[in-house]
């Protein structure tokens, strides 16, 4: 089955409002020179800290990319300071959400139970939850991975039913490998990708287990996307570092774009 190519830039704790109306403004003049030729086949995402949020909506302006969050609470609405709700991003404009990423499991103590919460409460607004899961190095070394990203996974989407699978999106994202400059190999990429794939199948049948997108994610930059993009059973990125500069960015978004 052929699945849409997804690019998430996740800016992480990065631009100030004015930073992120001047970064649009570049990467749009480098699409509009040609940088990247925008593909039906690829789907690509920015998502901005929560304060920058509507100032990038109004300047993504004719582009043609989707507005998303880095995180949201699991409640609708309470006393909750600090928190953000999913149908506060909604009403922003945002169409995803990130849960789970291993800042928020190792700083916030994000569990696998909390991310099922955040996920079923994103998708409560009309939001494509993108969950990530991922292996530390002493986990990758003493032979966990494949457990791990096993007990991650099904306890993350236990909340999600198979008719909602269809909006649900998948990031592997080796923790050793983040910021690190040394991404998984398309081996390693390719094994783990495999393995999650098999577990969706498992979890929700072929058919709604094989239209759930699995990207990669972990020190992903123009050099390495197209090996990770045409391994088997990777559908797209998340990219941290590279996303902040506007040339590394459209070039990701070049490379992708050329493989479909």
């Amino acid at each position: 089955m052929r699945r849409h190519r997804l690019i998430v830039g996740n800016w992480k704790m990065h631009k100030t409002i004015p930073e992120a109306v001047d970064f649009l403004g570049q990467l749009t003049e480098l699409l509009t020179r040609g940088e990247y030729e925008p593909s039906t086949g690829v789907k690509v995402v920015i998502a901005p800290p929560f304060t920058a949020l509507s100032a990038v909506a109004a300047a993504l302006g004719t582009l043609p990319f989707l507005l998303g969050a880095q995180d949201l609470h699991w409640e609708d609405q309470g006393a909750f300071t600090g928190e953000i709700s999913g149908g506060m991003l909604a009403d922003i404009g945002c169409r995803y959400v990130i849960v789970g990423h291993s800042e928020r499991r190792r700083y916030f103590g994000d569990t696998d139970g909390i991310v099922q919460k955040k996920a079923a409460a994103a998708l409560r607004h009309g939001l494509h939850p993108i969950v990530c899961i991922g292996e530390s190095l002493d986990q990758r070394l003493s032979g966990q991975t494949e457990h791990l990203l096993s007990t991650q996974l099904t306890e993350s989407l236990a909340a999600v039913s198979k008719e909602q699978a269809q909006d649900v999106v998948i990031a592997y994202e080796p923790v050793w490998a983040i910021g690190s400059g040394h991404p998984a190999t398309p081996e390693q990429a390719h094994d783990a990708h495999r393995h999650i794939r098999t577990l969706l199948i498992a979890l929700w049948g072929e058919d709604a287990g094989e239209r759930v997108p699995i990207l990669y994610g972990g020190s992903v930059v123009p050099e390495n996307t197209r090996n990770l993009l045409v391994t088997p059973y990777i559908d797209g990125a998340l990219v941290g570092g590279a996303c902040l500069n506007p040339v590394l960015f459209a070039k990701i978004l070049a490379v992708a774009g050329s493989l479909n």
